[in-house]
This record gives C-alpha cells, structure tokens and sequence, in this order.
C-alpha cells in the first residue's frame, strides 16, 4: 500500500509548540503532535512549503520559530515551492470563493497541496481552509481544471483515516 502524502498548512507547526492552555487549544495541540508521530513512523510522507516557512518567519517568540523550522528538519518534511500553476489555482479558489480574497496564503497552501498530486492537506485554520465551503469549492475547481480532488482535513481526521487504514488490514 502506497503512503499517503499530506501537507502540513502552517497552524500544524504553530500549534505543536503552542502556549495557549484551554482544553480546546490543548487537544488541538496533542493531535498535531499525533499527526506528527505518525509521520515519524512512516505512516504518512509529509509536505510543506515555502509559504510555510514564511510565515513562521512571522512567529514573534524566537525560540517557538526555531523549533517549527525544527519540525520540518526532524520528521524530513518535503519543503514544495509555488509556481506560476499554483498562482493561478489559487486566484481560482479566490475567484470561486472557496477561499476570501484577503487571504491569498490560504488559498496557496491548497493549490500546492493539489498541484503537488499531494492526497491531503492538514490543517487547524478553520476559518478559511478547513470548512465545508471551502472543501467543496475546491472539490469543484479542480474537478474543472483536470486535477483529482484532494481531502482537506484536521488531525483529527487524520487520526481516524489512519485508525480506520489499520482496522482493515
């Protein structure tokens, strides 16, 4: 059986080494931690990018930053880079809707995600990337431009998908 190829949308990173103390944001965080676990086993391949990685650059806490870059190091995370495809697939998520305009990074990590031939992005952002409305205008556009349709998912998901692969070997 081929392993899945995922990619790791920024908030994967962040919440690994997150602060916050509410139960929520604690969950949130264990599951990234599982998700990572899981690629440190070989179960998935994992993938990130260069918006990524920028991003990070934005992290305040020097020491939290250091030690997302140090994620992708430690568990070999593919670093992807955009292109002028992933540009154009991502003003079509924007175009669509399927991402809000005044968030292009967004609509990036997808298009790379599907550019890629990646089989699904992980991520914690739900207000603009793992939501119903975003996972089904996605679906569309990539249907419409000749790409496969990719799962956009949270680690707990993720965390049941690879649950639900080993009950059925």
């Amino acid at each position: 059986m081929e392993v899945p190829k995922i990619y790791l949308e920024t908030t994967m990173f962040s919440f690994y080494y997150g602060q916050e103390t509410t139960p929520e944001y604690r969950q949130y965080k264990a599951e990234a931690r599982a998700v990572f676990n899981l690629i440190k086993t070989g179960e998935f391949e994992a993938y990130t990018s260069i918006l990524a990685t920028d991003e990070m650059a934005g992290e305040p806490n020097q020491e939290k930053q250091r030690n997302m870059y140090a994620l992708i190091r430690d568990y070999s995370v593919k670093l992807l880079y955009e292109t002028d495809e992933v540009t154009r697939l991502a003003a079509l998520y924007i175009q669509e809707k399927a991402v809000p305009e005044s968030h292009p990074v967004d609509a990036a990590h997808i298009a790379i995600t599907t550019v890629n031939g990646l089989d699904f992005i992980v991520s914690l952002n739900f207000s603009h990337i793992t939501r119903i409305w975003t996972i089904e205008r996605v679906r569309q556009v990539n249907i419409r431009e000749g790409y496969k349709g990719i799962g956009i998912y949270k680690p707990v998901e993720v965390l049941d998908y690879e649950n639900d692969a080993r009950l059925h070997e």
